[in-house]
């Protein structure tokens, strides 16, 4: 954590705050990691291929047994937002404009009152008929094993509201926008494999010139790009962040 007083002051000097997130924020709140050593996708690769488009395609009705087993969907409810999203919105409370851009698709950083979020690659929470556009929310993807639209001249089967794999990103120039907007580019908990959200970076340093800091328990094959690096637990990290800038505790 060599570089915390540099990160430190980094945050406190900002006043408008791009940060992109990845599943190591949300792994305090009892979601699996994906792609770290032991992560989500490591474990079995098959699941990129029944998490892809085509599966969906292909078998919608497996494809649904799979999503809800793969992404834990019956217990999410039960996840919370952790201290690391706490913290994001108390920076907004201390008069920070913070714009957040999430690989996460948990829903955590609205849970914790966040205001302006990006989900990247989409929400669990919601899905859509790919028919006639109609959506249904959390409750009624539970309702049924295989959720189908509820408007009765359809019926068809709805399309989770994630990327799913072989998916284009409809969002990356939100994404740029934000980073355009601010005077920081901060990245949190993610590993930075999976483009092109990995190219927000370079598009901040390279053709902003924007000052930038990555937190994250692991190196990154991206640090080098960052001009402040600090690597250990987020949620240690984080809670010295709370303590020297929102001055307060929880």
């Amino acid at each position: 954590m060599t570089d915390y007083t540099q990160l430190r002051r980094l945050i406190k000097e900002a006043s408008t705050i791009t940060v992109l997130t990845g599943a190591g924020v949300s792994t305090a709140s009892g979601i699996p990691d994906f792609r770290s050593a032991g992560g989500l996708w490591s474990e079995d690769r098959s699941r990129e291929y029944y998490m892809s488009n085509r599966y969906f395609q292909k078998d919608p009705v497996d494809f649904w047994r799979k999503y809800k087993e793969i992404f834990r969907i019956k217990l999410l409810k039960g996840f919370q937002p952790n201290p690391v999203h706490f913290f994001l919105k108390d920076l907004e409370r201390i008069g920070k404009k913070i714009y957040i851009v999430t690989q996460n698709v948990d829903g955590l950083h609205k849970a914790a009152g966040s205001n302006q979020i990006i989900e990247y690659h989409g929400s669990l929470d919601t899905a859509s008929c790919p028919r006639c556009g109609t959506k249904i929310k959390l409750d009624e993807i539970l309702a049924n094993e295989t959720p189908l639209c509820p408007m009765k001249e359809c019926g068809k089967i709805v399309r989770p509201d994630i990327v799913l794999f072989g998916d284009p990103i409809t969002k990356h120039g939100e994404a740029e926008a934000f980073i355009q907007s601010s005077d920081l580019l901060l990245t949190m908990g993610t590993s930075l494999q999976v483009s092109p959200f990995n190219l927000l970076p370079e598009y901040a340093v390279f053709e902003l010139n924007m000052k930038s800091a990555i937190i994250n328990r692991e190196h990154t094959m991206m640090d080098e790009v960052f001009q402040c690096r600090v690597h250990g637990e987020l949620s240690e990290i984080v809670t010295l962040l709370h303590r020297d800038l929102v001055k307060d505790t929880w």
